[in-house]
C-alpha cells in the first residue's frame, strides 16, 4: 500500500499535510479541477455559438467584411 505525502511551502519551510489539512486540500483541488472543466466546457459551447451564428450569416448573403462589422 502507497501512503500519499502531500507537501506544502510555508516561510521557506517544507510541511506534509496531514489529517484534516489534508482533506481540505484535496476536496479544494477536487473543487478547483471541477471548475476548470466548467470553464473550459463554457468557452467551448461559446465557441461553437459563434462559429453556427458566423454560418448563418454567411448563409443569408453577408459577406465576410459585414459580418467582421457586427
Amino acid at each position: 500500500m502507497t501512503t500519499e505525502k502531500i507537501f506544502i511551502g510555508i516561510d521557506n519551510e517544507r510541511i506534509e499535510l496531514k489529517g484534516a489539512d489534508l482533506t481540505a486540500y484535496k476536496a479544494q483541488l477536487k473543487l478547483d479541477q471541477a471548475e476548470a472543466v466548467a470553464r473550459e466546457t463554457e468557452a467551448t459551447a461559446r465557441i461553437d455559438a459563434r462559429i453556427s451564428a458566423l454560418g448563418k450569416l454567411a448563409k443569408l448573403g453577408l459577406t465576410e467584411a459585414e459580418i467582421e462589422a457586427l
